[in-house]
């Protein structure tokens, strides 16, 4: 996110505080495309994906007034999506794939680091065969442009972790890749 887009959203922040009946709908505008981009590689089904981002927005409207930092409003909202998502596996789900399990099939996998991510179509085809939570890192930090300490904030673990997930989840997306080469 670019210094006058932080600023941008800094402000309608403040404004929606202040109860700015046109402040809300504009930060909407502002986040609505992105957040669903995020929140559709997290989930499968599209008509879920947008009715998880209504959802967001419901509780970002309700809990907008105690963000105590405007600054830290994109780690809060794709906290509260994140959150939203996993609320909603949680009840269509009883079991998850854990990341332990990709990790030990990973295991035998050599660990290059430069991948060939060139074709998007065939990455986002990618993600969607890899863990949530290694799909979930991957996003944040490549597509969504988020710091370690900001996925860190979102996610609720260490940076330590982040990077571990990041590190897993090359290797596990470079393993679909190649498969299907």
């Amino acid at each position: 996110m670019t210094e006058k887009e932080r600023i941008y959203s800094e402000l309608l922040v403040l404004r929606c505080r202040r109860k700015d009946h046109d402040a809300f709908p504009e930060l909407i505008r502002h986040w609505e495309t992105k957040l669903f981009f995020y929140i559709r590689r997290l989930v499968v089904d599209e008509e879920d994906a947008w009715d998880i981002l209504q959802e967001t927005w419901v509780k970002v409207l309700q809990g907008i007034g105690s963000l105590q930092n405007p600054g830290s409003f994109a780690a809060w909202l794709y906290s509260i999506a994140r959150h939203t998502v996993m609320d909603h596996f949680r009840g269509r789900y009883a079991e998850v794939q854990t990341e332990e399990a990709d990790e030990k099939a990973l295991a035998e996998i050599p660990d290059d680091n430069s991948p060939d991510f060139d074709d998007a179509e065939r990455v986002h085809r990618g993600l969607g065969l890899i863990s949530l939570a290694h799909r979930e890192a991957l996003t944040l930090f490549f597509l969504e442009d988020f710091s370690i300490e900001e996925i860190a904030s979102i996610l609720n673990v260490s940076p330590g972790t982040v990077k571990s997930r990041l590190h897993y989840a090359k290797r596990a997306l470079r393993a679909v890749l190649e498969k299907e080469v």
